[in-house]
């Protein structure tokens, strides 16, 4: 079964650019409200979709944890290349992870996490999303339920280096946090079911920023910028946005 494929997204407003940053087996769509929003307030959005990405589970492990930084890198060169000046990134998860690493090494104007983990608890944790997402696609694709787990396993088995890649990419993240001065907005889910929520007060704790922000949110779980709770994120981010000198 053929299925059409994401594509990255570009909503040109003015001189402010918020580069969005989708999260571990998910693409630009994970990001797509967000960006309108944003862009309805005038800012220009862009969301890459990383290496891997946006296929079929097999083309994912077929990826490396170090090209989804290239690829954010080239993201933030495009729209630096463009003639952006003033930059801010927003990320989902792994997504947040990836912004905070950016922020590290380029001056931009705030960071922005959603539910973006700092510790993994075990091995399950860190293999939770990928089960649920290759499930789903092989479910699309009409296959049948032994078919199915038979290719999970094979998967689960042969993503196994990518997983260590993810989560050393992630300590590296972790141990370098406390250098970064960039004007922070940690978001959190309370009812996160994917990564261990302790993640969010370690980020704001440790941020340098004299200018950082933690809210939580009831009506949500990981996958925030699709549940309950989105528009009243879409707003928090705004106003975050608003608050900056730009």
């Amino acid at each position: 079964m053929k299925m059409k494929q994401p594509e990255p997204f570009m909503f040109k407003g003015d001189e402010r650019a918020v580069l969005l940053l989708h999260g571990f087996t998910g693409h630009s769509a994970d990001v797509r409200m967000l960006g309108r929003f944003l862009n309805s307030k005038g800012y220009t959005c862009y969301a890459p979709i990383y290496r891997g990405h946006g296929k079929s589970p097999e083309e994912l492990v077929k990826a490396t944890a170090e090209e989804w930084w290239e690829d954010v890198q080239e993201a933030y060169k495009y729209l630096k290349n463009e003639g952006y000046e003033k930059i801010a990134v927003a990320g989902l998860s792994l997504g947040g992870v990836l912004g905070l690493r950016l922020a590290s090494s380029n001056p931009l104007k705030a960071v922005v996490t959603m539910c973006s983990p700092m510790f993994f608890d075990n091995e399950e944790q860190l293999t939770i999303g990928f089960r649920k997402f290759s499930r789903e696609y092989k479910q699309l694709e009409k296959k049948d339920e032994i078919t199915i787990q038979q290719e999970l396993d094979q998967l689960l088995n042969n993503s196994k280096g990518l997983f260590e890649q993810i989560a050393q990419s992630i300590e590296r993240v972790k141990e370098n946090v406390d250098m970064l001065y960039t004007p922070t907005l940690v978001v959190q889910a309370k009812n996160d079911e994917m990564i261990n929520t302790e993640s969010a007060t370690y980020i704001y704790e440790n941020v340098e920023s004299d200018k950082k922000q933690l809210k939580w949110y009831d009506n949500a779980g990981h996958a925030i910028t699709f549940s309950k709770a989105k528009d009243e994120l879409h707003e928090d981010i705004a106003e975050f946005f608003a608050s900056l000198e730009w």
